[in-house]
């Protein structure tokens, strides 16, 4: 993975408080699933020929209303789920991969359903703080929208 995106610095008036709140943002980084791939020693499970599309993110969740909800678009979403409700998420939300941690594996229903829908799946070993935190380490950004809390 190449260098870490550079930080955008970013401000938003809350009208509650009157302040004036700083953000900082990851530019876009757009990162290769074999880089990501690589990155988590995971295993594909299917879509070794889509390794080359690119992320722009990562979001850890089980909460597929939290993925939803949260992620931007052309990200990568690393869960323990391995549910089809876990591929509808990814489609619904323009995710380009998932990677399933803790070594879980998806069913036979859930690989079919991503085949359809050409989401490619891999397999890690890490628990999924520790995936997220190696992506992140590797310049890999959240992918969790900014959202500027009023206090």
């Amino acid at each position: 993975m190449g260098p870490q995106a550079p930080l955008i610095f970013c401000s938003k008036y809350c009208e509650s408080s009157h302040k004036v709140i700083i953000l900082h943002l990851r530019g876009d980084a757009l990162v290769k699933l074999i880089d990501i791939q690589a990155a988590l020693k995971a295993e594909v499970v299917l879509g070794e020929q889509w390794l080359q599309k690119e992320a722009t993110g990562a979001c850890g969740a089980d909460l597929m209303s939290d993925v939803l909800a949260f992620t931007k678009e052309r990200a990568v979403l690393l869960t323990g789920l391995t549910n089809v409700q876990v591929i509808r998420t990814a489609e619904i939300s323009d995710l380009v991969a998932i990677v399933f941690v803790r070594g879980k594996r998806p069913g036979k229903d859930v690989i079919q359903m991503a085949a359809e829908k050409e989401i490619p799946l891999m397999v890690s070993e890490y628990a999924l703080y520790e995936a997220c935190g190696l992506l992140y380490q590797q310049g890999l950004p959240g992918c969790s929208r900014q959202v500027a809390r009023c206090e």
